[in-house]
């Protein structure tokens, strides 16, 4: 052990000024203070009945999935165009390769 160290015990003394033991007084205090708020406000929001859907809402969320689905017909459908012309292409090839031969 340094020379410099010394052991903590009964008889270690600290020098801590009065403005800085109010400082963490008023901290642990504030912080204490807002954990039971937050915790009344968790016990509040638990006894709130969920608010029921609007018709609005209810509107706008049905627009969206109908938006979706038509979105994804689309894209089904022009996926089946590409796929029709590629097998066009291989048909030709396959056809002309056929031919050279």
């Amino acid at each position: 052990m340094p020379k410099n160290m010394k052991e903590l015990n009964e008889e270690t003394k600290f020098q801590v000024s009065v403005k800085t033991l109010i400082a963490i007084a008023i901290g642990l205090s504030t912080l204490i203070g807002m954990w039971f708020a937050l915790q009344s406000d968790i016990e509040e929001a638990k006894k709130l009945p969920e608010p029921p859907n609007s018709r609005t809402e209810y509107d706008l969320k049905d627009e969206l999935i109908r938006e979706s689905i038509i979105n994804t017909e689309d894209k089904v459908n022009e996926n089946g165009d590409k796929l029709d012309k590629i097998e066009e292409r291989l048909y030709d090839l396959n056809t002309n390769s056929k031919k050279k031969r």
